[in-house]
């Protein structure tokens, strides 16, 4: 039975907090979120007696106040309860877009409201206890209303409510065991933090603690409308908070939101949209019948075209349109546009992209459903790929169509990875991309860059596909490498592959860089624990990727040293010799691991010790939490460049220390003949989609294929890599100078 309670019509919009401080009325509260400044007065005699013959009524006309430059006449057909406060009204009208309306309330129920200066307030059928901003319009609207105990989406509980009514977000895995409370500011490294560690329960309840402590549990704040937003045709907006410059139309529900907006970063809302229980950033898109529950949506990210996203954090200058995302935490940039794509119980490192029919979702392969996925930076599916729970994923690893029935971990970055169904074997290509698909990795690292609309950049996202996350694992992959070659050629050769695994290191390294191509290749390369299944891992093209994967961390290594090296000398004339200074450098081992924290990298012992001083009280809010963001976004650089001085030490067996003029003019060679290499590789791979006969079989000629996808000489990305290998020329050959 729904139970309908009675009230007198006098006592509405009136007792909205129930137990007041000493002291304090029922609107203490609001009027410390009234910030607009405006005077406030009691109507005249003549503008009650206007204001009734404009068909408006109020329960108490002594509780309708307004400022000097109130205009009577631009209220009509409106019903007012408890104290309704107005700005100035003036006789014009707000254009925004193609609407246009009249200045004034019209046609409208306003309970208990502050109302800015000209507002356009037209056929609201109901707005309760809401502060609205200036030049605010809302028309069309058939509920927009606050509760006293709103929370705006934030994971908290108000004085006198139950445990059991926080809201909490469950990233990461069905059953609820890595829940996170959501809070207005939360980033993807907070998101990230709280994930980990659960076993540490000290640490766990600091983070509650912090939570909480950011709000207060007070009764009785005000639903609130920034000035400029826009509102229209909408159905039911409850307990929600919406910044300035928003535009909200059609929508359905809107319930328990706090919608970041300003008028740098303006957030829309389109049309047949439900949210429920969330946050949305600033500069935010959101169109086309989405659903969302229990989310976040960090800023200058978009949901589009019936997307569902529940129980799931969305990084930064994200896109998801259409598909079904549930109980996931993803990093910024991150692509998933199709209908039939499911993301289930899932972190996402970010710049991944998730293709048409790719179904990643915990199917329950233990006991219950408490599967999980990790997928490092640059994740990419192919199209129909499943995955089973649990997998994880180095970064830039690329599936191949199929259904990959066991559990995965991939070590090895940018691999592409298949199944050989008439062998029943696992393959695996290490270095795929660097092999065959230098233009793509490439240019989705300057597209990423340039798809960052965030107007502050702090922290640093790291885009580049050479980074120190992925670096330790590039030389962790040729350890790998080097282990299986060695047991494969000691199987070839009839000798017993049981020794220590620094001594098949050693040996696969050797085999690696003595042994010809075709002889590595002539071997049946088998890696373990990749899979769990009675199949074999078969390791392809291990000679090439060997190779590879030395020139990319040589090159990184060396891209540090050289903007060293120009930092100090270029342009200037320095006492010190260049060898002299570079003899200085002492590359600290120490912050040779990093973690990717929600998009941003940092060194796992400064990460370590932000959770020392969480779990000690040092750190004592969220915003402290930031600010050491901010803090380690201003020494990345620095630690990145010694991070890539450590690993070229590492790769080329040479310490900075002791390095010769000789062997410097070496590194600056092999350098040069690197990235000559890398910059014609970017054009060849791109190249091949204007010479493979199946892509031009659908052109009448190959004028019709160039004005359809553009003139290879055209390509401004390619035109960008050479000019830049120009440059680095020019460069090295200066460097070399200052070295005789």
């Amino acid at each position: 039975m729904n139970i309908i309670k009675k009230l007198p019509v006098h006592q509405l919009g009136y007792g909205f907090i129930k137990e007041l401080p000493k002291g304090k009325d029922e609107y203490y509260l609001r009027n410390q979120q009234n910030r607009s400044g405006i005077q406030y007065r009691h109507l005249s005699a003549l503008e009650i007696e206007q204001l009734v013959r404009n068909r408006n009524s109020s329960d108490n006309w002594n509780d309708i106040l307004v400022s000097d430059a109130f205009s009577p006449e631009l209220v009509k057909n409106c019903s007012f309860f408890g104290l309704v406060r107005i700005g100035k009204l003036e006789a014009n009208c707000l254009i925004f877009s193609d609407l246009v309306v009249p200045v004034g309330i019209y046609n409208s129920t306003i309970i208990s409201c502050d109302l800015g200066n000209n507002v356009a307030i037209h056929n609201v059928n109901y707005m309760s206890h809401y502060i609205i901003g200036n030049d605010v319009i809302i028309t069309n609207v058939n509920e927009i209303v606050t509760t006293n105990h709103s929370k705006f989406g934030n994971g908290i509980i108000k004085k006198g409510e139950d445990e059991s009514v926080r809201i909490w977000m469950e990233i990461c895995n069905e059953n609820t065991g890595r829940k996170v409370m959501p809070f207005n500011g939360m980033t993807s490294g907070d998101a990230y933090l709280w994930t980990r560690n659960r076993h540490d329960t000290v640490l766990q309840k600091k983070f509650k603690e912090l939570t909480e402590k950011r709000f207060d549990n007070k009764l009785g704040y005000y639903g609130k409308v920034g000035d400029r937003t826009v509102i229209k045709n909408c159905k039911i907006i409850k307990d929600v908070w919406i910044g300035t410059d928003a535009y909200l139309k059609g929508a359905n529900k809107i319930k328990n939101v706090t919608i970041n907006s300003s008028a740098e970063a303006s957030t829309q809302i389109g049309e047949g949209c439900e949210l429920v229980n969330g946050i949305i950033g600033f500069g935010c898109r959101i169109f086309y019948g989405i659903k969302a529950v229990r989310f976040i949506l960090s800023d200058h990210s978009q949901l589009k075209y019936g997307a569902r996203l529940i129980n799931s954090f969305l990084g930064p200058n994200a896109t998801i349109s259409c598909c079904e995302v549930l109980n996931s935490l993803i990093f910024p940039a991150h692509e998933q546009h199709h209908n039939n794509s499911f993301l289930c119980a899932a972190l996402v490192m970010g710049q991944s992209n998730i293709a048409a029919g790719a179904t990643l979702g915990s199917n329950h392969n233990s006991r219950g459903a408490d599967g999980e996925v990790i997928m490092g930076r640059g994740f990419w599916p192919g199209l129909c790929v499943s995955v089973k729970h649990n997998s994880v994923f180095a970064s830039f690893a690329l599936l191949n169509k199929g259904d990959y029935n066991y559990e995965l971990n991939i070590p090895i970055p940018f691999s592409l990875i298949s199944n050989d169904t008439l062998k029943d074997e696992l393959i695996i290509m290490p270095g795929y991309w660097f092999l065959y698909n230098f233009y793509a990795l490439a240019r989705n690292a300057w597209k990423y860059i340039d798809r960052d609309k965030r107007t502050d950049k702090t922290p640093i996202f790291e885009y580049n596909y050479l980074a120190p996350d992925s670096v330790n694992e590039l030389l962790n992959a040729r350890k790998i490498m080097a282990v299986a070659v060695a047991k494969a050629y000691l199987h070839s050769t009839k000798k017993s592959a049981e020794l220590p695994t620094e001594k098949l290191i050693t040996l696969g390294h050797s085999l690696l860089t003595t042994k010809t191509k075709k002889e590595i290749d002539a071997l049946s390369v088998f890696a373990d624990d990749i899979e769990n299944s009675k199949r074999k891992t078969r390791l392809i093209k291990t000679y090439d990727a060997y190779s590879m994967f030395e020139k990319m961390i040589f090159m990184y290594g060396m891209e540090s040293l050289i903007e060293i090296i120009n930092s100090k000398y270029n342009g200037k004339k320095v006492g010190q010799s260049i060898l002299t200074h570079l003899k200085t450098l002492k590359p600290t081992i120490s912050e040779l691991a990093w973690v990717n924290m929600g998009g941003q990298l940092i060194p796992e012992k400064s990460v370590s010790s932000l959770l020392s001083k969480i779990k000690s009280g040092a750190i004592e809010s969220w915003d402290q939490i930031h600010q050491f963001y901010e803090a380690a976004s201003s020494t990345y650089m620095t630690k990145r460049k010694n991070h890539a001085l450590v690993v070229l030490e590492l790769i080329t067996e040479k310490k900075l220390a002791t390095i010769t003029n000789k062997q410097l003019n070496s590194w600056l060679d092999s350098y040069l003949e690197i990235k000559t290499d890398v910059t014609s590789r970017i054009e060849k791979t791109r190249a091949k989609d204007y010479s493979n006969p199946f892509r031009k079989m659908v052109y009448e000629n190959e004028a019709e294929m160039i004005a359809v996808v553009g003139d290879l000489k055209d390509n401004g990305f390619i035109k960008e890599q050479k000019e830049a290998l120009k440059n680095i020329i020019s460069n090295i050959e200066n460097i070399k100078q200052q070295l005789h």
